[in-house]
């Protein structure tokens, strides 16, 4: 079964209206709802007294229309009794001063009280419906978050530390505590890293101290989460377990390991909102995020929030034009979704998220977006038993490593550097190839891959750096950026040239570099009897000045003291190819390199499509469900290279051209046709998706 469903609050409207509500969540298509996981309030009103009937009464309701439930742990929000029995409990930010009641998520998670009172609310919820027919599956907590730098998660701090380090003089090693004279006597006399007196904030603590203080907060969510996971586990064995993580932008955890423990990984889809303002959504974007969430368990996942209208707290953001809210949602299937859930279903009338709009507006009417999204459910009730156990395979990946992304938030090198966006740049440019791409972590294994990018790993490990290097030395290609290989796990700079551990596999050396202001920039020229001569993409942000040492030069400066000097290199090593870009370049680079790679690797790219139109697949065994997406406010014409089924209506396209209508998704079979397939013209293709009229 392919998951269709919503998030639904029915704490927040009259019982009399839940019956109205689950007939039209039928009527839609929907057989999955998401409850209860900000309901901690009405489920234990006072310390230990549970109140399950008014939740047991919705659940029933919706289990008479079909529809089976997700229950979340209520954790990231407590009720106010909660934060007065524990008044130290408050999440205290960098500053350091303590969160105050009022929002959500301003509990400490390393605070024994609040984890208690966690536990205890699991446990009862867990009891309770353990062997309800209707509830199949959980959601811990909410978007787990923001680190702490209380005094209770300092002395935490000092215990990790001393499982990690076992004495003071290995800690004071690593970190190198001799500069300012931070020599440590005493665990006690290790501070969080709040603010300093120093101009320059939170960044001018001590590399190494900050780096394991953020791996400790990460660790301390994993396990504040694991608590909730071996309720969950032993109480409700075929139950499933997942959370709602915040896409690839989100580098406050390291969700490799918050995944762990998990079934699978969910995430909350959101293109347009408050905090990104725009009417343009680049759809790479989104396409990033679902690689990184696949990429976590190496799995598909689900989206436990779809966007369901415009969203935002204080501001409105722009409106989903007809046909995007269908648009966004296939693409999240198209990229290895096995379950849409759409936030919210009816938009709240109080409280902060008045204008987080939901499928239904405050009025609770239907209307144009529940009419979408009904249109939506009766396509997939035809084929979502075909998309129900694919996949999406890819021999391209890029490396996601945590530790550098904590790193760069200390230390951020140049200001116009953003780590996350130099992973969206590369990326970008394979997905505009419509090539697929993994995106994975340090400790996977990168043999089930001929293409790897390591995109600025600014903190490496000896291991890593191994793995790498027989990926290379076996036939792999890897793409190296600058600020690999800077930093070892102890965020201390490595004792030889850079890029560190990987500099003989690449076959050059880093002599110097040069960190450029915003805004400048300077062309790069391709060597005579290269395939990309006469192309000159800009190189910004950085420039390291290259030594070669093995490597034959394929790009170089055009300007400034390092004129003529290597900016892109090829060093063939074993069996395979080291590329090293000397720079962060512009999308021309990454275009560029991008052609150069995949034929390198043997590689072909997919399809050619017009620009902001995606073909993804997913693959059932041998067969292949194409997704065509048009993401522009315009009509687009896509070459076919062979027969296809519209899986739809079951007509072949005879035509050598599907033409898509603005928004318009359509959904093809290749290579098979099924019995009975008749010939059509194109005109019968493409009725996934249309924006409802």
């Amino acid at each position: 079964m392919f998951r269709f469903g919503v998030d639904y609050y029915p704490e927040h409207w009259p019982e009399a209206r839940w019956e109205t509500d689950a007939r039209l969540m039928q009527e839609a298509g929907f057989n999955t709802v998401r409850l209860a996981e900000f309901a901690w309030s009405r489920l234990e009103p006072e310390p230990g007294r549970f109140d399950f009937d008014w939740l047991d009464l919705a659940i029933e309701i919706l289990h008479a229309h079909g529809i089976q439930v997700v229950l979340g742990t209520p954790t990231a929000s407590p009720p106010p009794w909660v934060m007065a029995m524990f008044p130290d409990a408050y999440r205290v930010p960098e500053t350091g001063l303590p969160a105050t009641y009022g929002n959500r998520r301003e509990y400490c998670p390393t605070h024994t009280g609040y984890r208690e009172r966690s536990r205890l609310i699991t446990q009862a919820m867990a009891d309770h419906y353990a062997d309800h027919p209707a509830v199949i599956g959980w959601q811990t907590d909410n978007e787990f978050g923001d680190r702490c730098h209380c005094e209770q998660c300092r002395v935490a701090f000092h215990t990790w530390l001393q499982r990690k380090y076992g004495s003071l003089d290995a800690l004071n090693t690593a970190w190198g505590t001799v500069f300012w004279s931070h020599v440590y006597t005493d665990w006690a006399q290790i501070p969080a890293p709040l603010a300093t007196a120093a101009p320059f904030g939170n960044g001018s603590h001590n590399p190494g101290l900050a780096l394991d203080y953020y791996r400790f907060m990460s660790d301390t969510y994993v396990a504040f989460q694991r608590e909730q996971v071996d309720i969950l586990r032993a109480t409700c064995p075929t139950h499933f377990i997942t959370h709602n993580l915040m896409g690839a932008g989100y580098d406050r955890l390291d969700y490799f390991d918050l995944a762990a423990d998990l079934d699978f990984v969910s995430w909350d889809n959101y293109r347009r909102m408050q905090w990104t303002f725009r009417p343009e959504v680049p759809q790479s974007e989104a396409a990033l995020s679902h690689a990184v969430m696949r990429g976590l368990k190496q799995q598909n996942f689900w989206v436990m929030e779809q966007q369901a209208g415009a969203g935002g707290w204080q501001i409105v953001s722009v409106a989903p034009r007809p046909g995007e809210l269908q648009l966004w949602a296939y693409q999240s299937i198209a990229h290895g979704a096995d379950a849409i859930i759409f936030f919210r279903w009816r938009t709240a009338r109080f409280g902060t998220e008045q204008y987080w709009h939901g499928l239904l507006d405050h009025d609770g009417r239907t209307g144009r977006r529940y009419a979408e999204i009904k249109q939506m459910g009766a396509e997939l009730a035809r084929v979502g038993s075909q998309i129900a156990g694919s996949a999406v395979r890819a021999q391209a990946a890029i490396l996601l490593d945590y530790d550098t992304r904590f790193a760069f938030q200390i230390q951020v090198n140049n200001p116009a550097f953003h780590y996350t966006a130099h992973l969206h740049d590369i990326f970008q440019a394979f997905h505009r190839r419509n090539v697929t791409v993994d995106v994975v972590s340090p400790e996977s294994d990168f043999a089930a891959y001929k293409l790897l990018v390591v995109p600025a790993q600014y903190v490496q490990s000896e291991l890593t750096a191994a793995a790498i290097e027989r990926f290379v030395k076996r036939g792999g290609v890897v793409l190296v950026t600058p600020r690999t290989g800077v930093k070892d796990e102890t965020n201390t700079v490595v004792n030889m040239p850079l890029p560190g551990h990987l500099a003989t596999v690449c076959g050059i050396e880093v002599e110097e570099y040069d960190s450029l202001p915003e805004g400048v920039s300077q062309p790069l020229a391709f060597d005579e009897g290269t395939a990309m001569v006469g192309r000159a993409p800009q190189a910004r942000i950085w420039c390291d000045v290259l030594r070669v040492t093995q490597a034959r030069v394929i790009a170089r400066y055009t300007s400034d003291y390092y004129a003529g000097t290597p900016a892109v290199t090829a060093n063939q090593y074993g069996a395979g190819h080291a590329i090293y870009a000397a720079t962060f370049g512009d999308s021309e680079l990454y275009d560029t390199l991008a052609d150069w790679l995949l034929d390198l690797a043997g590689m072909e790219g997919g399809p050619e499509t017009p620009e902001g139109v995606e073909w993804c697949v997913r693959w059932n065994g041998q067969e292949r469900i194409i997704f065509v997406l048009n993401h522009t406010t315009e009509p687009k014409q896509v070459p076919l290279d062979g027969g296809y089924v519209d899986l739809l209506t079951h007509r072949v396209l005879a035509s050598a051209t599907l033409e898509l209508r603005p928004h318009q998704v359509v959904m093809l079979a290749a290579e098979r046709m099924p019995t009975g397939a008749t010939g059509t013209s194109n005109g019968g293709a493409g009725r996934i998706a249309q924006p409802a009229q």
